[in-house]
């Protein structure tokens, strides 16, 4: 529940926000059409432009305007505050967040530009800046928007404009059976007075954490495969007992000291929690229907019990405490290292890191099917959600429906003609932040869809043109690497994370439960009460303080604000269950 915007700072994130002009341009419209909404000022703008001289035809304007996928007869340009990435966000050599992919296929297919990419300066945060364009009620054409409660603070102002029948009119049937699939609240955490103010990014279910093994360790110890938790962590320990990496150098069960990784951390050790039927630092509903915070049940506590015995097994690594997340990283790449939590797509980061120094390192994805029976009940606050808002006043906010369309629906499942570069940039690790609008929209159930279709086409059940442009790209790269003719790290981390781990994912019948809105109430966890979690788990993990310890802990955090805070969220809850 925490963290957006730390994690964003953890990896190296910063944020732009962009201050410049706006124009307007040329033709594909789309083939299902579109309905007109009545009321939808066109011809205005149609008739506008054609009197500058700068449209063709006020027909193509039209459809422009009032279609997912109709092009500008001229080029839209927009201002833009979006989130760039660590490192050019992995993007090749030569292309920019202004000229990549994304920005040459939205140019090519719609005839829109992104512009004038100013960054904070060294020390800003993102939040004194939106308070500053609040403020100064001047925000750019487009803005990618961290958290619910930023978002709410802009329709307060009026600064964003109502995109309800932009999502009618310029979104593609797809997108929206996209967003549907999603249930009632995402979209909802986007509406104010029935209302559509933003376009939420979508969190496809990554399924549940796996345990990654090395498995050419286990081969050469003569130890066979687990089928139960126990049983992995008996394997971890015999990688320790017998210092399989030689030298002394060899580390038990990598654990950062966050302990809780979430969805976009790494080294958590998430997966014995949910061996417990516990889910901290989420909101979930107890056996008693009551809504609790997770890191104070008494599965918590078994939980962390379990892990204290792990440690003292010297299963979990003995300095644990000591590790940052880069020293893990060297860990893994010096060979030090055989087993890590990490989600489907742990290959690609950070398991590559192993495979790129040793091809030979065989990591190998687990997940035990009585672990994940009895899953708890999670709710969302939708307070690290980003959304993507217009400017109040902009004349073309229907571009945010254009874009959408185009990225995750058009290039994915019809455009053979000029998708390819952008679909490629999936097989090469380029980074989400990569595109202009840093959302994502796509099925809850993409990852699995992707999977077993990956699947029939590489087993020839079925043929190469019936997938998704996303999908060939992936197939490209699983079968160029099955046939031994890329060995590259992004091959390998193609293959393990969308076949080997989703299959894996599959094969034990439960996927996770989709997470339920928890209402109006701001669920965030003050900032006390998170250091005193933090050190609690820990203390109690390295046995500095007895399990027993928990209880003390549970008291302090209810009489520390936390008892109000669960009152207000209850309270939230039952209204929205009501409703």
């Amino acid at each position: 529940m925490r963290r957006q915007i730390l994690q964003m700072a953890a990896l190296g994130v910063s944020f732009a926000l962009l201050m410049a002009g706006c124009a307007g341009s040329v033709s594909k419209q789309d083939s299902t059409g579109a309905n007109i909404a009545a009321g939808k000022n066109a011809d205005s703008k149609a008739g506008s432009a054609a009197g500058s001289g700068k449209s063709d035809t006020a027909a193509e304007w039209e459809a422009a305007v009032h279609t997912p996928l109709g092009k500008y007869p001229e080029t839209v340009t927009y201002t833009l505050g979006k989130i760039s990435g660590a490192n050019n966000s992995n993007l090749p050599v030569g292309d920019t967040y202004e000229d990549n992919a994304y920005t040459r296929y939205l140019k090519e297919v719609l005839n829109i530009q992104n512009e004038n990419v100013f960054e904070l300066e060294a020390g800003g945060s993102y939040e004194e800046a939106l308070e500053m364009n609040i403020a100064d009620r001047s925000i750019p054409d487009v803005l990618v928007v961290n958290g619910r409660d930023n978002l709410e603070k802009l329709v307060e102002a009026d600064l964003v404009e109502d995109l309800t029948t932009v999502y009618e009119e310029c979104t593609t049937d797809a997108i929206k059976e996209m967003y549907e699939s999603y249930g009632a609240d995402l979209l909802g955490s986007a509406t104010f007075d029935g209302k559509l103010y933003a376009f939420p990014n979508t969190a496809i279910d990554d399924g549940h954490m796996l345990l990654w093994l090395r498995a050419d360790w286990m081969e050469e110890l003569g130890l066979e495969e687990p089928q139960t938790m126990d049983e992995a962590m008996q394997v971890i320990r015999t990688f320790v007992e017998k210092d399989i990496a030689g030298n002394g150098q060899t580390i038990g069960l990598a654990c950062s000291t966050s302990i809780i990784a979430g969805s976009s951390e790494t080294y958590g050790v998430d997966g014995i929690f949910t061996k417990f039927g516990s889910s901290p630092e989420k909101w979930v509903l107890d056996d008693d229907g009551q809504v609790v915070y997770g890191s104070v049940t008494e599965e918590t506590k078994e939980a962390l019990g379990y892990l204290n015995q792990l440690y003292e097994d010297g299963i979990l690594d003995s300095r644990f405490l000591l590790r940052r997340t880069e020293n893990i990283d060297e860990l893994l790449a010096n060979g030090y290292c055989g087993a890590i939590f990490g989600r489907w797509w742990a290959p690609n980061n950070p398991l590559s890191l192993s495979y790129s120094a040793d091809n030979t390192a065989e990591w190998k994805p687990y997940l035990f099917a009585e672990d994940v029976q009895n899953q708890v009940q999670t709710f969302e606050s939708y307070d690290e959600w980003m959304y993507v808002v217009v400017r109040k006043g902009y004349d073309y906010p229907e571009i945010v429906g254009k874009y959408v369309s185009a990225i995750f629906d058009y290039s994915r499942y019809e455009d053979d003609r000029y998708a390819s570069e952008v679909n490629d940039y999936f097989s090469i690790n380029v980074d989400p932040t990569a595109r202009p609008m840093n959302i994502n929209v796509d099925y809850i159930d993409a990852l699995y869809r992707c999977g077993e279709n990956l699947q029939k086409a590489l087993q020839g059940n079925m043929s190469v043109t019936e997938l998704s442009g996303l999908e060939k790209s992936y197939y490209n790269t699983c079968r160029s690497y099955l046939n031994g003719n890329l060995t590259t790290a992004n091959g390998w981390a193609a293959y393990a994370s969308r076949i080997q781990a989703v299959e894996v994912l599959d094969s034990t019948g439960t996927r996770k439960k989709p997470a339920i809105s928890l209402g109006s109430a701001d669920g965030e966890i003050p900032q006390n009460l998170q250091d005193l979690e933090s050190e609690t788990f820990l203390k109690i993990i390295a046995g500095e303080e007895p399990v027993d310890y928990f209880d003390t802990f549970v008291a302090e955090w209810y009489a520390g604000g936390g008892e109000e805070l669960t009152e207000k969220v209850r309270a939230s809850y039952a209204e929205t269950d009501k409703d």
